[in-house]
C-alpha cells in the first residue's frame, strides 16, 4: 500500500512557475506508476500527466504540454510536477495518484492524494 501526499501549490501571476511535489510513503514506491490530476471548480478532474515507475515513459495531457514536467526519484520516493508559462485556466487542486496500471484514467490509480490547491492570477 502506498499513501502519498501532495505539496507546492500556491498563488502565482500568469506565466510564473510552480513546483508540485508528491511524497509517497511505502517500500515499493519504486513499482508504482504515478499520475498528476487536477480539478477545477464545476469541472470534472482531468488528467495532467503520468509517469511510469521507471521514469522512462512520461505522458502529458495536450493542454500542458510543452509546459509541464513531470519527474521522480525513486530514491527519494517524490514525484515533481513543474509547472511553467502558468495560465489561469491551470488554476485547480491538484492531485498524485499511485498505481499500477499505466494509464491516464482515474481507474488506473489505486492511491490518491488530498491534493493541494494552485490558484493563477491574470
Amino acid at each position: 500500500q502506498v499513501q502519498v501526499v501532495e505539496s507546492g501549490g500556491g498563488l502565482v501571476q500568469a506565466g510564473g512557475s510552480l513546483r508540485l511535489s508528491c511524497a509517497a510513503s511505502g517500500r515499493t514506491f519504486n513499482m508504482y506508476n504515478m499520475g498528476w490530476f487536477r480539478q477545477a471548480p464545476g469541472k470534472e478532474r482531468e488528467f495532467v500527466a503520468r509517469i511510469s515507475w521507471s521514469g522512462g515513459n512520461v505522458v502529458y495531457a495536450d493542454s500542458v504540454k510543452g509546459r509541464f514536467t513531470i519527474s521522480r526519484d525513486n530514491a527519494k520516493n517524490t514525484v515533481y510536477l513543474q509547472m511553467n508559462s502558468l495560465k489561469p485556466e491551470d488554476t485547480a487542486v491538484y492531485y498524485c495518484a499511485a498505481g499500477t496500471a499505466f494509464g491516464s484514467r482515474s481507474s488506473s490509480y489505486s492511491y490518491w492524494g488530498q491534493g493541494t490547491q494552485v490558484t493563477v492570477s491574470s
